[in-house]
């Protein structure tokens, strides 16, 4: 496998902005228009791909080429208008050109393949989380070798990001996507907000009292506005952030599900076996051994009402 390059370009360095988590609160200021993204720079290349580190994450952008980025260490959010995807490891996530989105990274080593439109028969309008078997993973890892700003084009990687490009259709009937609504109602979003910033002990009292809202009021929007009640989305904010820590954490089972929220073990194991399919124990090991499938086919959805 080629040695994964440490230093992106200084285009892309500039872009991305290294921020606390809180910088990257879903469905909060969601611009009519991104700020465009020239990645080519100018070059001849049709596809290309880009590889670095980093930690922390992009403004709300947009790009004329379709982007497949997977983390090959730690954990990414990838945010839309209408959801906020959790890319765990060994999964990838397929952005189209012209969709606006800004990414998280957390301690995140990582790679991007770039197309343009034309390469990719039918390459959908939404974001897509395919579980990265192996054949995808060391493509990914091969296209190094074909920065997305060089000033040469290729036959040879055009034929191979084409490639390239119809696995990835064709994993796609696989879907394996973890996300949670948005919205871009301010309370509702500041509900999430709240939500997440206090997830170990947030109360629907609390909420109400940090929002100026009644909790009749409150169940009534938050459901209306997402599809879901206000404990399920935080049940689900819950899981999700235990994904990310056994994933790329040390702590125990017992110490996340303390850090998440729950009162015991076993109610954490329940919840988390009930949405993923698998225990914390397995999904740690799934995580860290590169094993598939981390999460189900079809994924795991928040906007199902219950």
């Amino acid at each position: 496998m080629p040695r994964i390059s440490l230093v992106p370009s200084i285009t892309v360095i500039a872009m991305l902005v290294t921020s606390a988590a809180a910088n990257i609160s879903p469905g909060s200021a969601i611009p009519d228009q991104a700020e465009p993204w020239d990645l080519r720079r100018g070059g001849a290349a049709r596809s290309g791909a880009l590889f670095y580190e980093s930690k922390g994450g992009s403004g709300w952008h947009v790009h004329d080429m379709h982007q497949l980025q997977y983390a090959f260490e730690g954990a990414a959010t990838v945010e839309t208008r209408e959801a906020l995807y959790f890319l765990p490891p060994q999964q990838a996530v397929w952005i189209p050109a012209g969709l606006v989105h800004r990414t998280r990274l957390d301690a995140v080593r990582f790679g991007s393949v770039f197309f343009v439109p034309e390469v990719v028969a039918e390459p959908g309008d939404r974001i897509r989380v395919l579980g990265a078997v192996p054949v995808i993973k060391e493509m990914i890892a091969y296209a190094e070798r074909w920065p997305v700003d060089r000033s040469w084009d290729d036959p040879r990687a055009d034929a191979f990001f084409r490639v390239l490009g119809d696995l990835c259709l064709e994993q796609s009937s696989e879907e394996r996507p973890i996300y949670l609504p948005v919205s871009a109602d301010p309370v509702i979003a500041r509900i999430m907000e709240y939500t997440r910033e206090n997830l170990q002990d947030a109360t629907i009292t609390d909420v109400c009292a940090a929002v100026g809202m009644s909790e009749r009021s409150l169940r009534r929007h938050f459901s209306r506005d997402t599809g879901m009640t206000w404990q399920r989305y935080r049940l689900h904010v819950r899981l999700v952030r235990a994904m990310a820590i056994l994933a790329q954490d040390d702590a125990t089972i017992l110490e996340t599900s303390v850090r998440v929220g729950f009162d015991s073990v076993s109610a954490f194991g329940r919840a988390f076996g009930a949405m993923t399919g698998v225990t914390p124990s397995a999904f740690r090991q799934r995580a860290r051994a590169g094993r598939e499938p981390l999460v189900p086919t079809g994924g795991v959805g928040a906007f199902a009402a219950t």
